[in-house]
């Protein structure tokens, strides 16, 4: 239940204020998944802090292919943009009431 309601993601904003976090962003990835999937995006990637929400969140998390993921990332990283943030707010809380993609 706090796992598909996304309530074991609220601890997470102590690191959005301690400034290692935003609020909208992708989501933090291990060095591995780097690795593995990003390949030449993982720069991009890593030229933005990490979110508590994001594309990958709003469009589907567990319901998209890892592949669709570092798309989303790639493109929220090189266009990203306070119109863009706002919409993923705005996003956020629907996809979080209906447990998109949540396992």
């Amino acid at each position: 239940w706090l796992r598909k309601t996304s309530i074991d993601e609220l601890p997470q904003l102590i690191n959005v204020l301690k400034g290692d976090m935003s609020m909208v962003g992708p989501r933090p990835v291990t060095r591995s998944e780097l690795d593995q999937h990003y390949g030449i995006m993982a720069g991009r990637y890593l030229s933005i802090r990490p979110g508590i929400t994001g594309p990958w969140q709003v469009g589907g998390r567990s319901d998209v292919s890892y592949e669709r993921r570092v798309e989303m990332d790639s493109r929220y990283a090189q266009d990203n943009g306070i119109l863009s943030d706002l919409l993923i707010l705005l996003r956020t809380p629907m996809a979080v009431i209906a447990c998109r993609g949540a396992r």
